[in-house]
């Protein structure tokens, strides 16, 4: 199943041609800010493809998103627990620091550790055993076919180097008080971060040091984040930047036929959702009181079937969106076919309401960001406006990427009642949903990590054990379609749809669209 969707994603790639001779600087925007450099901070793409540049893991993905070694050299399964990682070996921290085994087993515990936004990278009952300097054994509590299947953004830190700036500890995302490695970093990637001033530009340069040979021929790449997207085309059609994006879906038709431009279109993995809190017994930004009414799967169901999905592809999306039935894109799982989306019906919605007890509707806040996903608040603004319909009145919060993640996934416990999110399973594996966006959460708020409304059904839990575990395909596709399954009875979420990419290039500017949205420098080149 994944060989197959990975084969597909490579059909999304984008490139102009250019020749590699020369040494070039490449200029380029995105619509969101670079805050933290801790690689553990924000599991969230745009951050972690910025920090691919300089940081790297085990393993790294090609233009086609198919599994490479990187750090490591290869793999093997020496027993059916037991995964044996043999390291490069030469490699160097951007520092000079010599890479070895013991960055692997100390990253594997700050990755793992408070704080940490990337805990699921590695089981925490999965030990790390040194072998020798190079070489690393991975123990495991069962079989897990799919362990290193995200362990392309598992960036390794040096650990003499983290130590000596007391910067162990990691920065999560809602931290105001940033360590050394939030600001500064020390990885053995392509690219070294020459400097770094947080949301307001970043300066990177070539590693010449870097263990791999080349294929790009940059020697200083320039982020600045521009939220505004006319400023963002703007600063493309002039000349000003070599790329932006996301550019605007109806800006597309303008980039290309700017002389010196082109916009690089394709389906991106990513699925837009709507989430709502289930866990709390009293909404926290709601006149409902004394009961949740996302409590219940009528309500659930009735702002699913209240959203014109069409409406939205068509209006909002410029039809650069493909409207989903399930929480994961259908080029990553070979069944999503089975599913269909509940239809658009705002009579049926207000039926269900009326059969749940809010007959005259009643009022939420919903937390949006305004500069991570194409569109994202205009989406909000369009889901409010057919809320409305239905009777549900909602008090729009949108605000940056920086404020939204520091809210929602605040460590106090997940501070929203309605909100709007996007998510690429980092392993292309429908694991990786249940893991993260459904997995039962208890008091504590552990488990789920981007659970944000605390969603619960053991079953789903069960076949997700199950799912790890299982090898074989047929076998492991028909547990996925059965969480599914259960998942959309429930209405756990609200898909919405996977976003389109849209990239903007000036001519001579060559790079790979990768459906991930990752942007890596070490497939750019320019003349």
């Amino acid at each position: 199943m994944i060989k197959k969707s990975l084969a597909v994603s490579a059909l999304f790639l984008g490139c102009l041609g250019a020749s590699t001779a020369g040494a070039e600087t490449l200029k380029f925007a995105f619509q969101g800010t670079l805050n933290q450099l801790d690689p553990y901070s924000l599991n969230e793409t745009f951050t972690l493809g910025a920090l691919s540049n300089a940081y790297e893991g085990l393993t790294r993905r090609d233009e086609n998103l198919q599994i490479q070694p990187a750090l490591a050299e290869s793999w093997e399964v020496v027993e059916p627990n037991r995964w044996r990682f043999h390291l490069r070996k030469g490699v160097k921290f951007h520092n000079g620091n010599d890479f070895t085994a013991a960055d692997v087993a100390f990253s594997a515990d700050r990755v793992r550790s408070e704080g940490s936004d990337l805990g699921t990278r590695i089981n925490a009952e999965v030990k790390v055993e040194i072998v020798d300097d190079y070489t690393v054994d991975f123990v495991l509590p069962g079989p897990n076919p799919i362990l290193h299947y995200e362990w392309d953004t598992w960036y390794i830190m040096d650990k003499e180097w983290t130590e000596a700036n007391n910067a162990v500890k990691v920065t999560s995302a809602s931290d105001t008080t940033p360590n050394f490695a939030a600001l500064n970093v020390n990885g053995t990637g392509p690219f070294k971060v020459a400097s770094h001033e947080p949301g307001v530009k970043t300066v990177y340069e070539k590693n010449e040091g870097w263990w791999d040979t080349p294929t790009h021929n940059l020697t200083t790449v320039e982020f600045t984040p521009i939220g505004s997207d006319a400023t963002r085309v703007a600063a493309l059609l002039s000349g000003e930047l070599d790329m932006v994006y996301p550019i605007p879906v109806q800006d597309v038709k303008r980039v290309n036929d700017n002389a010196g431009t082109m916009a690089l279109t394709g389906p991106e993995l990513r699925t837009i959702f709507l989430g709502m809190d289930q866990m709390r017994d009293e909404l926290l930004y709601s006149d409902v009181k004394g009961k949740n009414p996302f409590k219940d799967a009528r309500v659930r169901k009735a702002f699913y079937q209240a959203i014109d999905i069409e409406g939205i592809k068509r209006k909002v999306m410029r039809d650069l969106s493909t409207p989903s039935a399930i929480m994961i894109s259908p080029f990553l799982f070979s069944r999503s076919g089975e599913f269909e989306r509940y239809p658009y019906d705002p009579e049926a919605a207000k039926a269900l309401l009326a059969e749940a007890g809010y007959a005259d509707g009643f009022t939420v806040s919903m937390d949006c960001p305004n500069d991570r996903y194409v569109n994202d608040e205009a989406i909000c603004q369009a889901t409010a406006a057919m809320l409305a319909r239905i009777g549900v009145k909602v008090d729009l919060i949108a605000q940056p990427k920086a404020k939204y993640f520091a809210k929602v996934l605040a460590s106090g416990g997940y501070d929203t009642s309605f909100y709007l999110l996007g998510w690429t399973p980092g392993s292309f594996d429908s694991w990786n949903i249940l893991e993260n966006l459904t997995q039962c959460r208890d008091e504590a708020g552990k488990g789920g990590a981007f659970n944000l409304g605390g969603y619960c059904n053991k079953e789903v839990d069960a076949l997700k054990d199950q799912i790890l575990v299982e090898n074989d395909p047929e076998k492991r596709d028909d547990l996925i379609a059965q969480a599914f399954t259960i998942l959309h009875n429930d209405v756990s979420h609200i898909p919405l749809h996977q976003q389109g990419l849209a990239w903007g290039v000036s001519d001579g500017v060559t790079l790979a669209q990768r459906a991930d949205n990752q942007f890596q420098f070490r497939f750019v080149t320019k003349n």
